[in-house]
């Protein structure tokens, strides 16, 4: 109800600041809302197309998984600490196998394996939900662990960095200078979600069964994230290519030996996963068009810009340093669109430099922020979930609070 009563209000806000606008004398109010509504339903074909691909390679990977036992024993190894957040899904179901490969993908960086990693997840989450159309508890905590999702190296915003370095004649330029305080937002982030999600859903987390992973869990990512930081930044951006990369193709090659050794028809199996792939890519089409053309005519209409005008109004009257104001619209945008934040992240690293304290915040930002509208259209719609609970207030909590410590630590460490 919350998500119908936001795609609404994007679309009436919009309608609303074209006509004042239009009664203002710009003609072209209206048109602009047009073209930013027909080019959205464009965009979000061409997303969901290429998501097709994609959906069918680790969807048909995921099957031979599945029939060859390893993603059930993988459940069953990790099921002491998610039964913990997910009380309702059973020891040993596939769910289980299916998010922890979606939230490894994740922390190592891998948009292109966690995104169809995770609504495999989402589908097998469905299997056990009583009531198809309305989101579970265990479906919410796992969209909005993955909306705060940790990432141990933004090394697609290092990338760029790197090349915007290059072109303003930086010489000896850090590029991963940023990943040390990334961590720590996506993290405080990640915090905030989870325990958003369980005050709701009453899970008890001071729990040793979860405690101790997660424990584990950080200080194997810190030990990483401190290797990696004392690595000159082309370097580690590669290391963190070839461990993504190697744990990846391992997993594969993992599966296809054990499901050839247990006498499973690997490409058969391959098969029959892929085209489940191509159905589910082919079922998100219509979710991603509806919330991508709200979006669209939502920053057509100018109504960000007056948002982030308003932001400024109150920061400069509360008295609080103001030179952090020209990254915010990266982590508004982020929200919304992941495109639309990257360009803006570019444009203010080209306009202010990307060794300034904008420049750095702007890639904190980029680098652990995640777009919530988007996974939350793909994710649910996967599945036909109409319902979506709390999901949109947790998830968008955790964006607001990853939003502040994003600033805050730039603070702390750039300042």
């Amino acid at each position: 109800m919350i998500l119908n009563y936001v795609w609404l209000g994007f679309f009436l806000s919009a309608f609303a600041a074209a006509l004042a606008q239009t009664w203002l004398g710009d003609a072209d109010a209206f048109a602009r809302l047009m073209t930013a509504l027909f080019e959205s339903a464009k965009t979000g074909f061409d997303v969901a197309l290429g998501l097709t691909g994609m959906m069918a390679l680790w969807l048909g990977f995921m099957k031979i998984g599945e029939r060859a036992g390893m993603i059930g024993a993988l459940g069953r190894a990790v099921n002491p600490a998610l039964r913990r957040l997910f009380p309702g899904v059973p020891a040993g179901h596939p769910a289980q196998g299916a998010m922890t490969m979606n939230l490894s993908a994740n922390l190592l960086g891998l948009d292109n394996a966690a995104t169809p990693l995770g609504l495999k997840a989402m589908q097998e989450l469905q299997t056990l939900n009583p009531q198809p159309d309305t989101a579970s508890n265990a479906q919410i905590m796992f969209l909005v662990l993955n909306t705060a999702g940790l990432t141990l190296i933004p090394t697609s915003v290092i990338a760029i960095r790197q090349t915007l370095a290059l072109k303003q004649g930086l010489a000896d330029f850090n590029a991963a200078d940023i990943f040390l305080p990334t961590l720590l937002v996506t993290a405080i982030t990640l915090a905030c979600a989870l325990t958003a999600v369980a005050l709701v859903q009453r899970i008890a987390l001071l729990r040793a069964a979860l405690l101790a992973p997660l424990a584990a869990l950080a200080a194997l990512s810190a030990a990483l994230a401190w290797w990696l930081h004392a690595m000159p930044a082309q370097q580690a951006a590669r290391w963190m290519g070839l461990i993504g990369a190697g744990a990846i193709l391992s997993a594969i090659t993992l599966f296809l030996l054990v499901g050839a050794l247990r006498r499973v028809n690997v490409y058969e199996a391959f098969i029959d996963g892929a085209k489940e792939g191509f159905s589910v890519a082919v079922g998100i089409i219509a979710y991603l068009v509806a919330m991508l053309a709200a979006i669209a005519v939502f920053r057509a209409a100018g109504l960000l810009d007056a948002l982030l005008a308003a932001i400024a109004w109150a920061v400069a009257a509360l008295g609080l340093p103001t030179d952090f104001l020209p990254a915010l619209p990266v982590g508004l945008m982020k929200v919304l669109s992941g495109s639309g934040a990257r360009g803006l992240m570019v444009d203010v690293m080209q306009t202010y430099g990307v060794d300034s304290f904008v420049g750095k915040l702007a890639a904190i930002i980029q680098g652990s922020t995640e777009t919530t509208f988007y996974v939350l259209a793909v994710y649910f719609g996967s599945v036909g979930i109409k319902h979506t609970r709390h999901a949109l207030p947790c998830a968008l909590l955790a964006d607001a609070v990853g939003l502040v410590a994003a600033i805050v630590v730039a603070y702390f460490v750039f300042r």
